[in-house]
Order: C-alpha cells, then structure tokens, then sequence
C-alpha cells in the first residue's frame, strides 16, 4: 500500500531503504488485483514453485498461509485500504482458501479510524488478523524508537479499541541501542501496558517478540542474542500470562 515509502513512523530498525528514490508512488487497485489473483493461481497450480527461490520451500510449506498487508509504510494510512482489503477478500472467496487469513500488519495508528474499522469488519469475515506494532511501555522510549507522529496513549488507545472487538496479535521488537540491551524498566513498563488492555477488555491472542533481521535504518542498532531475547520474554512473562513466541534475528 506504500510504494512511495511514506509512513507515520520512522522506526531506528526499519529495514527499508528510504535513500533510494520510489520508482512508483501511487498505488494501482486494478493492477493489484491482478498481481494478487495471477500470484494465487500460480500458488495454487504450484507453478510458483518451480520458480527461485519458492523451489527451495519443502513441500510441506507449499501452501498459501496468509495474504498480507504490509509492505514500506503503514498500510492503513492508504485511503482506499478498504478497496483493497474487498479485493484481497473476494480473491481469497473464489479460490476456496477458507485456511487462508488475510493479515494486516499495522502500527495502530488508524486503527479507530471509521473507513478502518470498515476494513476490519472485511477482515474479521475472512479469517482475518491484526498484528499490532507495540515496541515499548513509556513516551520516552516509544519517541526514541518508533520515531512516530501519535503519542504512545493513541497507539494502546486504538489496539484496545481493536481488540475488544476481535483477538489481536501484537508484534514487539526489541534490540541494542547504542551497544545496550534494552533497560529491564522498559520491558516491564511494556509488559503492563498489555496487562492494562487485558484488563480493559482487550483480548491478545499472542505477543510476537522479536529482534533485528536485516539492515536497520541507523548504524547505532544491533540484533539482540537468543539468551537476550529469551530474557525479555521471560520478564514479560513475570507480569502477564498470555501466549508468547520468540523469533531470534541475525545474532541468533
């Protein structure tokens, strides 16, 4: 939804290179269906599979897990994301993928936004999922690493507001700053800010922690180690019991 590689956020890890000048920088819904439709069809005849690198997949993982939005900015930000979402739904509808979810994957930014809660409703109909960004627990620590245009208040705001209607899953991604892991107070302050939305009536289906995989937006960040990870999530777990996976980056 953001060939121009605009965003709300301008998080110190992202992996997008905002250097390079956008080829193109509007978004073609007509093209997009037809890219989504042709790419399914070559899924579902396993022609895709043929081709580098998808021949390198076990058969076992030749399948359409999930159709999702995501990409170079925030995907909610697209003012015709609703479009997008009926046309990402009815390509799943008459294909049959009835195991197949359709993901958005957000910033939460927009979530509360009415032609967003209309996407959403799409969403919930299709086997859908949010997966929520929420990589810290104070202002402070939200504004150093997510860079963002909303306070970290409107971001819980909007994941409660979303998840009291559907289960939410939330993404959280932690790392080095400056060679430090990150503070033991801020793990925990980001663990009670998901306590609080459970107890406000939101509901979590899992919390994805996570770390750096690929090139980062600043050189002063770097990838935790799997002992790190693993450390946060146990600190997280002292405060609040919902499920939880750790995915190991680069340092493994």
């Amino acid at each position: 939804m953001n060939p121009s590689k605009a965003c709300n956020f301008d998080c110190i890890y992202c992996q997008v290179d905002r250097s390079t000048p956008p080829r193109v920088r509007k978004v073609q819904l007509d093209r997009l269906k037809k890219e989504l439709e042709n790419l399914l069809d070559a899924a579902i005849d396993q022609s895709l599979f043929a081709e580098a690198p998808f021949n390198l997949l076990d058969p076992a993982g030749r399948v359409i897990r999930d159709i999702a939005f995501s990409g170079d900015g925030e995907p909610t930000a697209y003012p015709r994301f609703t479009e997008a979402v009926r046309i990402a739904a009815e390509a799943r509808r008459s294909r049959k993928l009835t195991d197949t979810k359709i993901v958005l994957i957000t910033d939460a930014c927009y979530l509360a936004k009415p032609k967003v809660r209309e996407a959403l409703r799409i969403l919930d109909e299709n086997n859908g999922e949010i997966w929520a960004k929420l990589d810290a627990g104070t202002q402070d620590y939200f504004a150093k690493v997510n860079r963002p245009n909303f306070p970290l208040t409107h971001v819980l705001a909007n994941i409660l507001d979303a998840a009291r209607v559907r289960p939410v899953v939330i993404q959280s991604l932690w790392m080095r700053i400056n060679g430090e892991p990150p503070p033991a107070c801020e793990v925990r302050a980001f663990a009670e800010r998901l306590s609080e939305i459970v107890a406000n009536g939101g509901r979590i289906k899992l919390v994805q922690v996570y770390t750096i995989a690929r090139q980062p937006a600043e050189s002063f960040i770097a990838a935790l180690s799997k002992a790190e990870l693993d450390a946060v999530a146990d600190a997280i777990r002292k405060v609040v019991e919902l499920p939880l996976e750790v995915y190991p980056g680069a340092a493994g």
